[in-house]
């Protein structure tokens, strides 16, 4: 006889908390700061071959496409360097009440996107 019943919580039982949404987030941040650092690194090194490079990458980065990816790779920068400073607190071994743990992922939810608009404002030469 097959058991029809979950042996460990299932996606369907299983209920979602901010640390795991947090969690999930900061590894996929990592992922995408590696490749927006690598992506710098080549915007940067076309600039040795000459001062046409400069202008094709200026067109790029002023064009929509361009400020989306500057812009999501500024929240993606901050989320991360947030979701740090809050692991490394709990290296140190506070913040691990539930309370707490919901406290500090809002903060670094919240945090990030206020960081992400101050660097727009400052950017935006509003400061």
């Amino acid at each position: 006889m097959e058991n029809k019943a979950p042996l460990s919580p299932h996606i369907q039982i299983y209920k979602w908390h901010i640390s795991s949404l947090v969690s999930i987030t900061h590894r996929i941040t990592g992922i995408i700061n590696i490749i927006g650092i690598t992506f710098i690194c080549l915007l940067v090194s076309l600039l040795i071959l000459g001062e046409n490079n400069y202008e094709m990458i200026n067109l790029f980065l002023s064009s929509m496409i361009g400020k989306f990816i500057i812009l999501g790779l500024t929240w993606s920068f901050s989320f991360q360097i947030l979701s740090e400073i809050r692991h490394l607190i709990m290296d140190l071994g506070y913040g691990f009440d539930l309370k707490i743990t919901k406290i500090t992922g809002l903060i670094v939810i919240t945090g990030s996107i206020v960081l992400t608009v101050v660097f727009y404002l400052i950017g935006k030469n509003f400061f």
